[in-house]
């Protein structure tokens, strides 16, 4: 079973997908935000290309559990998303993994803008990979 995982932000969409197996998440691509339409049309080929059956999209929380602004946006584009490609879509938890994602690449010594082009992709990985541990699918 695939699953594709993003990470959507305001300029762009961090995209990752699992190995068929439902145990590792790969990053595949950053999408830069054009419209809606044209972003749904993107995840669609994604979806189509890597046989996806659902989504785990981050869902940005305040530290105290709430959901802001940001959050409100990103379960929108979701809706919409889910509206038009007919694929479940589970929101997950994503306080924090950009920082993980950025600690990560510092300390892989990657340069100030090597890590501003990467860093959505990574933090896609995380939000899907923190959900596939929890199903408990690993070995």
């Amino acid at each position: 079973m695939r699953i594709l995982g993003l990470d959507v932000g305001d300029r762009t969409i961090g995209v990752a997908v699992c190995d068929p197996l439902g145990l590792t998440a790969q990053g595949i691509t950053t999408v830069k935000r054009k419209s809606e339409t044209l972003d749904i049309e993107e995840i669609a080929k994604i979806c189509k290309e890597y046989s996806v059956e659902s989504i785990v999209s981050g869902l940005p929380k305040n530290m105290n559990g709430t959901i802001g602004p940001q959050g409100e946006k990103v379960q929108q584009f979701c809706e919409k998303l889910k509206e038009t490609l007919g694929l479940p879509i589970k929101m997950w938890d994503e306080r924090l993994t950009t920082v993980a994602a950025n600690r990560a690449m510092i300390e892989g010594d990657l340069s100030r803008a090597k890590r501003k082009k990467i860093v959505d992709k990574i933090a896609a990985i995380y939000i899907l990979q923190g959900y596939l541990d929890s199903l408990g699918t690993r070995l």
